[in-house]
């Protein structure tokens, strides 16, 4: 670990449970022990599991060993344990995490070191024919044999915290399919339109043998800047004639493929112009990759129309930045925005619990709403007073 984050580190572990802390340094020490060969990995799995009550080993063992074998209902109950805020639940989720990650580097390495998965984030407004296109690109890549996992992130109803739209439901042939996965998962208020287990799900479906992964998030806004930070490649679904177009202005810069949707019947004519408008504007741009150029296609879902030369522009830019090496760096990035992402998380949930923030929160919530203060000022005293206690 960094020697800069060891004081964070010793100041919020004061806050957690003592068998937290013994998780944390069984799961440090499994990080040195996974070196390649099965011999290892078993080593690294006992030093997981030391520590677990029996029946909490028989259901680790029992979610890996389906998950490993292909099973739908154990991929899908090991991500509603990552998913869950029940603090012990996490402590099993991150040993069974680890235990996949042992697995999947192992496949990796048996695969010349090429990635299990290709990770697609697919995104754009409201209207644009996510679902739908989803659902016939699903049944294409299943009808080739792939098999594919769909991660769609709902907005959360007020009420309820549940999803509000219900992707699932309007997939109704790919959900049927055997050799497809959906799971929707509520945003519950997170920031980002992706859920703050969206990348352990992830690792979850390369595990259970899916070797397509699509995310597709709430819509336009900061989801877009997320979810990039997660997949291999970013697609950005348009409308044609969908009003004003500079609404996505600003995230077109992170795609790698744009897709004019509903390219059919009386909507070619626009979405011919819209194709030509944004392959323009592409080019005025950055790249972001230096061995590949965003594209800009059409296609229809209703005809089908498109969708197999879509798929091939992804092929095509798969193997590209996978010959390039950039592929495998990106990866690694995206490693350490993740951790940085979830240390934020728990040391801001250490905050929000700490017994000194608790106590001086209403006084000083009541002094800022009636204008005695100013926000800024609360929030210096606030964390003035959880570092100092």
């Amino acid at each position: 670990l960094p020697q800069s984050l060891l004081p964070l580190l010793r100041h919020v572990s004061m806050f957690t449970t003592r068998n937290l802390c013994c998780l944390h340094h069984r799961l440090l020490a499994c990080s040195f022990a996974i070196l390649p060969g099965p011999r290892c990995v078993s080593t690294a799995v006992i030093q997981h599991v030391q520590d677990l009550s029996g029946p909490e080993q028989r259901l680790l063992s029992r979610l890996y060993e389906g998950l490993i074998g292909g099973q739908r209902a154990s991929l899908a109950e090991s991500i509603t344990l990552v998913e869950t805020q029940h603090p012990r639940k996490k402590e099993l989720a991150q040993v069974l995490l680890q235990r996949v990650l042992a697995y999947r580097r192992e496949k990796e390495k048996s695969n010349g070191g090429r990635p299990l998965a290709f990770r697609v984030g697919l995104s754009g407004p409201p209207g644009a024919g996510k679902s739908s296109f989803i659902e016939v690109v699903g049944k294409m890549l299943t009808g080739r044999g792939h098999k594919l996992s769909v991660l769609t992130v709902d907005p959360s109803s007020c009420t309820t915290g549940g999803s509000l739209m219900g992707d699932k439901t309007r997939m109704t042939e790919l959900s049927r399919d055997m050799n497809a996965f959906i799971r929707p998962s509520p945003t519950s208020g997170t920031l980002g339109g992706v859920t703050r287990t969206t990348n352990e799900a992830i690792v979850l479906c390369e595990g259970a043998g899916y070797d397509i992964v699509l995310v597709e998030t709430v819509g336009v806004g900061q989801s877009e800047f997320a979810v990039a930070d997660m997949v291999d490649m970013f697609v950005l679904l348009i409308p044609p004639a969908g009003g004003d177009e500079l609404q996505v202005k600003g995230i077109i810069e992170r795609a790698d493929l744009v897709v004019v949707t509903k390219s059919d019947g009386d909507l070619v004519v626009p979405a011919r112009r819209i194709q030509a408008e944004y392959t323009s504007a592409l080019k005025l741009l950055r790249r972001q990759s230096k061995s590949w150029n965003p594209r800009v296609v059409r296609a229809s879902s209703y005809t089908s129309e498109g969708i197999p030369e879509v798929w091939a522009k992804m092929e095509s830019y798969r193997d590209t930045i996978l010959s390039s090496g950039e592929l495998q760096a990106r990866r690694r990035a995206q490693q350490k925005v993740w951790m940085w992402s979830l240390i934020q998380e728990s040391v801001l949930s250490h905050f929000q619990m700490h017994p000194a923030v608790r106590e001086a929160l209403p006084a000083l919530e009541e002094r800022v709403t009636r204008g005695a203060i100013s926000p800024g000022l609360a929030a210096d005293l606030l964390l003035k007073t959880f570092t100092t206690s």
